[in-house]
């Protein structure tokens, strides 16, 4: 059997962790198992599904490296095929043709609640013989079965019983000609030959809905299995309607993809005390069996502390070419100074995210201004003056550029002055970067050059003759 796994998004809003974690389990099922990934769109709710769901949703998937083997699909290209499916269904006895209005459908669910019973349609339709098409409205229902019950083996739960009479005749075709999207499931994994499905345990309850309708088409049941919830921290559910962010957002903010993926796959998934999974590992090591039954904590501090790890174990040419679309959207231009993969090596140990990166190190090919306010009045003034008046000469007189040459002129400077070296370093780095922090201060001179070094140091003097 060739293993068929999919992730079937509607396109009605983020792509959000929730979303990626049932996509990444069911493209490692797949790609563990030498199978076949499918993508489609569950995009019948025409109202809420919208053309720029479906862009985001795409390059959030190309982004993280999620790759399909087939598709995308969209239902709405497929409506046709499933009407003539449930016109066979009317013929055969299947499904028929509900013509209760939604006030009766209203009264009959109070009518329900008020006695404690679970509201569910009473059937009125069931057997009408009359054909009523073209003059009143009407929904097409399931017939589910009356009697008898649906058991399937989840692969995370284990055994789960629903009673056919605790399920009522699902609407498979609405009012308005577009069929549901619990009947589009069923038609689309049917005719995919999807083996497995991976999803949220929010579906549970559709499940033996589904697999009745299946049954009744003649077709092989997948096997299934109901991953749990995500919860933010205030305990609440992620879900795409309460406004989660968007995973492309996580890619704007600078995170790497390496480090969103594993964080995922954390997420409701273990291999013993592991933490850290290379993307070889993944597919070597997922199974549904490590999968757990209870709900995680979405949590960003940890999500930052495998970013800044993979920020400090990843090669540097990969990180740099991640990196340069950071500079680009700060109008950086990183040909006018250092080469960056040189740059990520003395800033990484400090950094969460590459948005982190750009910041602490623009000041190695940007030029700055120096602002009005407390910070550069406790660094940039009279009682500094001298000590970047003497670095500056130093530097000046330097002949060999090195590390090690700029560390020693600044302890020379700091026996000179008879003053501590953090006393020295602070105004000397505040001068060249317009930061309190960089990397060490002989590194930080060593990458922005000599003549660069003059300037800026020059620029401070100035600003304090000035001021």
């Amino acid at each position: 059997m060739i293993i068929k796994t999919r992730f079937a998004p509607s396109p009605t809003g983020n792509l959000h962790i929730g979303s990626i974690r049932t996509a990444l389990y069911s493209w490692l099922f797949a790609k563990r198992n030498k199978g076949i990934f499918v993508l489609r769109f569950e995009d019948t709710d025409c109202e809420r599904s919208t053309k720029l769901s479906i862009k985001k949703i795409l390059k959030g998937l190309k982004w993280l490296g999620l790759t399909w083997d087939e598709g995308p699909y969209f239902q709405t290209q497929r409506l046709q095929h499933y009407i003539d499916i449930i016109d066979s269904m009317i013929l055969s006895g299947k499904a028929y043709k509900c013509y209760c209005s939604t006030s009766r459908l209203e009264k009959l669910r109070k009518n329900q609640i008020l006695k404690g019973e679970k509201p569910r349609y009473d059937g009125k339709c069931r057997d009408i013989k009359g054909n009523f098409y073209g003059s009143v409205p009407y929904v097409v229902r399931f017939r589910n079965p009356e009697t008898g019950k649906v058991i399937f083996y989840d692969e995370i739960r284990g055994k789960i019983v629903f009673e056919n009479k605790e399920l009522d005749d699902l609407i498979i075709l609405r009012s308005n000609g577009i069929p549901t999207y619990n009947f589009c499931v069923v038609i689309d994994d049917r005719d995919m030959k999807i083996t497995h499905v991976i999803r949220g345990e929010d579906h549970i309850n559709n499940t033996p809905r589904q697999i009745n309708i299946l049954k009744s088409l003649g077709a092989d049941i997948p096997i299934y299995a109901h991953v749990s919830m995500i919860t933010e921290n205030s305990g609440r559910k992620m879900s795409k309607r309460n406004n989660v962010i968007d995973v492309m957002e996580y890619y704007q903010k600078g995170y790497l993809p390496d480090a969103i993926l594993n964080y995922i796959l954390r997420l409701g998934w273990s291999y013993g005390n592991q933490e850290v999974f290379s993307l070889d590992e993944m597919k070597k090591l997922f199974n549904l069996k490590g999968l757990s039954k209870s709900s995680s904590c979405f949590n960003i501090k940890k999500l930052l502390w495998l970013n800044h790890y993979y920020i400090n174990n990843l090669s540097v040419d990969y990180i740099g070419k991640c990196l340069e679309h950071y500079f680009q959207t700060e109008n950086i231009d990183i040909s006018k100074g250092p080469v960056l993969t040189e740059i990520i090596k003395i800033t990484a140990r400090r950094c969460n995210t590459l948005r982190d990166m750009v910041q602490l190190s623009r000041f190695f090919y940007q030029e700055f201004e120096y602002l009005s306010n407390e910070v550069t009045k406790k660094y940039l003034n009279n009682n500094n003056i001298t000590i970047l008046q003497e670095i500056r000469k130093m530097i000046a007189d330097l002949s060999i550029w090195s590390v090690c040459n700029l560390l020693q002129l600044v302890k020379l400077l700091s026996i000179k002055l008879n003053i501590t070296l953090s006393a020295v370093a602070m105004p000397i780095r505040f001068a060249i970067t317009g930061s309190e922090i960089s990397p060490s201060i002989d590194i930080t001179m060593y990458f922005i050059g000599k003549d660069r070094l003059l300037s800026r140091i020059g620029k401070a003097i100035n600003y304090i003759n000035e001021n």
